[in-house]
């Protein structure tokens, strides 16, 4: 057996900087700090630690992840959560949402193996229809797309979400005035408390809000939601851009009928991807956003 095998088992809830809310299989969070001066936890990752005489932990080893999600700022991409099962992409009515953001998000969830879905909440403003339509092309290409209205109708709200949360770990994703706060509220009556909890355990409330936080949503704790702010800085600098057409459902099909085996989708004669854009199987606004990216990804980075 592994000395690491022989260690303490435990879940990473939060973590800022080096430090990092660990808990036991039994439920107690504790403050534990990683062995050396390199801090490759995030949030969802199964470590092996153990104690130390001042009540607190070591971080000996990180687990194998099932999968990893990246977030970025202009100069670096940074892992920020890990053994996910699920993403959840919450776009409201209002305010308008980034189609881009959207996009991003579930091309950085299909590069990792993640089943995405979108919930529209807000379903009982006028606004709904219009955002209803922007999304038309998200349900076509067989991603789910769930109305709620949080607030209006909580109760409604809750029975839809229930059973696709139920016993998986599920990443809350959305920019803010979609209502995250709300669903997190709605769903964990004891968020405040977690939250707490997390701060007395880092002994820090400072970054408390502004961290990627796990919180279980039933007392057996099977089922967790993840949420973590900063939905403007998700990035895909981990994303070749030769793999682009691959990771987007409705690009997939017709970037095989293309002419040359090299084709970019931008502008060459006999692009498969063009003519399904120009039929309308491709929309627009997804053509425009995969040319934006694949900019981005093919720019000199120095």
């Amino acid at each position: 057996m592994s000395r690491s095998a022989e260690l303490d088992l435990g879940l990473v809830v939060t973590g800022h900087g080096r430090h990092y809310t660990v808990e036991t299989p039994e439920g107690t969070r504790l403050h534990c700090t990683p062995r050396g001066k390199k801090s490759e936890c995030v949030v969802g990752d199964r470590v092996r630690w153990m104690p130390t005489s001042s009540g607190e932990g070591v971080i000996e080893a990180v687990e194998p992840r099932r999968n990893l999600m990246h977030r970025q700022d202009e100069w670096k991409t940074k892992s920020f959560a890990a053994n996910l099962d699920q993403l959840l992409v919450l776009v409201a009515a209002e305010p308008v949402f980034s189609e881009s953001q959207l996009a991003r998000a579930l091309i950085a969830a299909e590069a990792a193996g993640i089943p995405a879905a979108i919930v529209l909440n807000k379903a009982d403003l006028p606004a709904i229809a219009a955002a209803r339509e922007r999304l038309a092309p998200y349900a076509a290409m067989g991603i789910a797309v769930h109305e709620l209205a949080l607030k209006a109708r909580p109760e409604a709200s809750r029975a839809v979400l229930a059973p696709l949360l139920a016993a998986k770990a599920t990443l809350v994703l959305g920019p803010s005035g979609t209502g995250k706060s709300t669903l997190i509220n709605l769903l964990v009556p004891d968020a405040c408390a977690q939250i707490g909890e997390v701060s007395r355990a880092l002994n820090s409330g400072r970054h408390t809000t502004t961290t990627t936080q796990w919180y279980w949503v039933d007392a057996a704790r099977r089922t967790a939601l993840i949420d973590s702010p900063g939905f403007q800085e998700f990035g895909l600098r981990q994303v070749d851009a030769a793999e682009l057409p691959r990771l987007m459902p409705d690009f997939r099909e017709p970037s095989t009928h293309c002419r040359f085996y090299n084709c970019t989708h931008v502008q060459e004669p006999g692009c498969g991807v063009l003519a399904a854009v120009e039929r309308g199987a491709i929309s627009a606004s997804r053509h425009r956003i995969y040319c934006e990216i694949r900019e981005e990804l093919t720019r000199s980075r120095y």
